[in-house]
């Protein structure tokens, strides 16, 4: 017999969580990407290698597209765009738990409600990813290339800088509202950690199941 728990969040439980963000974010400043994608694939791994239930193991792919990001040469993000994601990853990879990650099943359900969370707050940035990925594997297919070895090629520059506006454009008119809906998957490249995002995270309600 399956068991469904609904979490619900107050404005208030929201608000105090951007300001959480906000903290990791001034935090991460003083970081370099190096670090704190290091710090988040240790968490990444360790999820997975511990097995966990389900409605974790459905938004650790959420994770490695964040990192897969800020390690994607292609994707090149602006200092101000790659803070954000930063930020959301130190956050993650923070040391202190609210359950340690080593009890059976519970272990990594507050990292599960973080994910989900961050994934939300940057929802348009991992859309946008998601998109310029797509792209890139269509495109490098037809030409007869491998995706992963692309690198910053120059039919790709045009794609990228239109997917970051729209990204821009959708996160601006969002501003002041709130965590937007929606979701992307991505498999990324020029990362160690592509191998976890897979097509298994998909839009939906805030669930465990």
């Amino acid at each position: 017999m399956s068991l469904t728990l609904t979490i619900d969040f107050s404005d208030e439980d929201l608000e105090r969580f951007t300001g959480q963000i906000e903290a990791a974010k001034k935090d991460a400043e003083g970081k370099s990407n190096e670090e704190i994608v290091a710090a988040a694939t240790v968490l990444l791994e360790k999820a997975q290698q511990g097995n966990p239930p389900i409605f974790v193991k459905q938004r650790l792919p959420a994770l490695g597209t964040l990192i897969a990001m800020l390690r994607d040469e292609a994707w090149a993000l602006s200092d101000e765009d790659s803070l954000r994601v930063r930020a959301a990853l130190n956050y993650l990879a923070a040391p202190i738990d609210i359950i340690p990650d080593d009890i059976p099943v519970f272990g990594f359900l507050d990292d599960a409600v973080m994910i989900e969370l961050c994934a939300r707050k940057l929802s348009h940035e991992i859309e946008a990813y998601d998109d310029f990925c797509e792209f890139r594997e269509r495109e490098a297919e037809r030409r007869g290339l491998q995706p992963e070895t692309v690198g910053r090629a120059d039919w790709l520059q045009g794609r990228r800088d239109e997917l970051q506006e729209r990204m821009h454009r959708r996160r601006g008119r969002e501003s002041g509202r709130g965590f937007g809906q929606g979701y992307g998957s991505s498999s990324g490249y020029g990362s160690p950690v592509s191998r976890y995002t897979d097509n298994s995270w998909r839009p939906g309600p805030f669930k465990f199941r």
